[in-house]
């Protein structure tokens, strides 16, 4: 049995409750399969290349890109550090991988960015990452998307695409929080034009992509119980 939860990036809050979950129900059926595990693909070229594909209609030289993901509070990446010496203590640790932070979502999802920006081949100055849906009063992954975007229009963008790599469907986070919310956060504060780029959701190139991973996660097989 192959359980799939359909987050490119490994977190608690999705992958691992979605597992939780997954192995809850097996037990009330009383059923105790072989299982496979796919916990992240944020590298995967099969989600990475229809990922940038999606992008490249909407990028120019006037344009800049965002990076927006979904948020989590700081508690719930530091806890995924064992080292407890990595996470928030070291400059730039999202960018460097180690084992520390080999399930740090944080760290997924600049992996994820960075892989785009390569395929892409865009300068530094073209592109930024935030994290959106912040809720209630604890300390969360930043930037945050809202802050993010007046940042951008004061370094004089006004034309801003904005990709959410976290969702690959559209849901309340980019139909609303995103294409309606930030829109208009961002017109409110001067800038001038944004897109959203569309989700993932059922792109051809994608769907063959999801179906590569799992034949290639049942030909290299890892028995997880």
């Amino acid at each position: 049995l192959l359980l799939l939860p359909m987050f490119p990036h490994f977190a608690q809050a999705t992958t691992e409750s979605s597992l939780k979950e997954a192995y809850k129900q097996l037990k009330i059926l009383n059923w105790s399969p072989e299982t496979l595990e796919i916990l992240h693909f944020e590298t995967d070229d099969e989600y990475v290349s229809p990922l940038a594909n999606s992008i490249q209609p909407h990028i120019d030289e006037e344009t800049h890109l965002l990076f927006s993901f979904h948020g989590l509070p700081i508690s719930h990446v530091k806890r995924i550090d064992k080292s407890k010496s990595h996470c928030q203590k070291v400059d730039d640790c999202c960018s460097i991988s180690c084992d520390a932070n080999e399930l740090c979502y944080a760290h997924q999802c600049m992996k994820t960015t960075l892989s785009v920006v390569d395929k892409l081949n865009l300068k530094p100055e073209q592109w930024s990452l935030s994290y959106q849906s912040r809720i209630g009063p604890v300390k969360w992954l930043e930037p945050s998307t809202t802050d993010k975007v007046v940042e951008l229009v004061g370094n004089g963008v006004t034309k801003l695409a904005i990709v959410a790599p976290a969702f690959l469907v559209d849901g309340l986070e980019t139909l609303e929080e995103l294409d309606i919310g930030i829109r208009e956060h961002f017109i409110e504060n001067g800038g001038k034009e944004l897109t959203v780029v569309n989700c993932l959701n059922d792109d051809p190139s994608w769907v063959q992509g999801l179906a590569a991973l799992i034949q290639n996660a049942f030909e290299q097989p890892t028995v997880t119980s």
